[in-house]
């Protein structure tokens, strides 16, 4: 079985959170790295995919992989024109997206908006030279390499998001993040997305007690993702997507709770390697 890992670049959710109450678990918002023996697969373009980009470029060998956006809220985003592999029209990289065909958007041209005066100085065809657009319907089975099948569901999140299931020679890795669980129990799609899977990355903005204050907002708590883990008989949870306003102590009250209600689960840091 060739190795397989997930690395952690960027665990923040809603805005960067630099300084010295957040260095043990990182300010960086959503990126997650998955590795799959030579394919390179990434979860978000949120501001930790500038310090993975860095740290791939380091080979000087072309690079190639597939990038998975969960959803293009800028959180989600804003890290992708300083993601220097992106740059060098040597590397490829496939650039997903599954909520967008069913509002009759397009990825490409939506990043294009962002990417231009007055937002930004660089237009997308001078930073995206290596990037391929790849906008798929939420609920499609993708295969974007040989032995990768990637499954997918749409989430319940403002404008829309996507969860993803990865399986990869009987490994299953699941992205759930942006999402609001359901007041009378988890939607039936996404159990099914989880089932069995041996890791559940899962958005844990609130915790449960803090919940009735923000229905609405697309986000859920460690406390429902460990009801949905248990629903669909998955393994270990890792809560993530954290609040701006939570630091280090705040994780740390929380990772106690978390391995007490479901031991092995854990919270998510920057830089945190999970191996399988």
């Amino acid at each position: 079985m060739a190795n397989v890992y997930v690395r952690f670049w960027g665990v923040r959710g809603s805005v960067p959170t630099p300084g010295a109450a957040t260095r043990r678990y990182g300010g960086n918002t959503s990126c997650v790295e998955m590795r799959l023996g030579p394919r390179r697969l990434v979860f978000d373009a949120g501001t930790g995919i500038r310090p993975m980009g860095h740290e791939w470029a380091r080979s000087g060998l072309p690079l190639e992989g597939h990038i998975f956006l969960s959803h293009l809220h800028l959180d989600h985003v804003c890290g992708l024109p300083f993601f220097t592999p992106a740059h060098d029209p040597a590397n490829r990289f496939d650039l997903w997206c599954g909520h967008l065909l069913a509002r009759g958007l397009r990825l490409r041209p939506l990043l294009a908006e962002l990417l231009r005066e007055p937002f930004f100085p660089i237009p997308l065809e001078g930073l995206a030279r290596a990037l391929r657009f790849r906008d798929f319907r939420a609920g499609e089975v993708l295969e974007p390499e040989p032995g990768v099948v990637v499954r997918t569901a749409p989430l319940c999140h403002p404008g829309g998001a996507t969860g993803y299931r990865v399986e990869y020679e009987g490994r299953i890795l699941c992205y759930v993040t942006d999402v609001e669980h359901g007041e009378d129990g988890h939607d039936p799609r996404l159990v099914e997305l989880v089932r069995d899977a041996d890791l559940v990355i899962y958005d844990a903005t609130f915790t449960d007690e803090e919940y009735p204050h923000f229905r609405g907002w697309g986000h859920s708590t460690w406390q429902a993702g460990v009801r949905l883990v248990e629903a669909a008989g998955a393994g270990r949870l890792v809560v993530f997507h954290h609040h701006p306003d939570r630091d280090d102590e705040a994780l740390d009250a929380i990772a106690a709770q978390v391995e007490r209600v479901r031991p092995g689960s854990l919270v998510a840091r920057e830089g945190l390697v999970l191996s399988f």
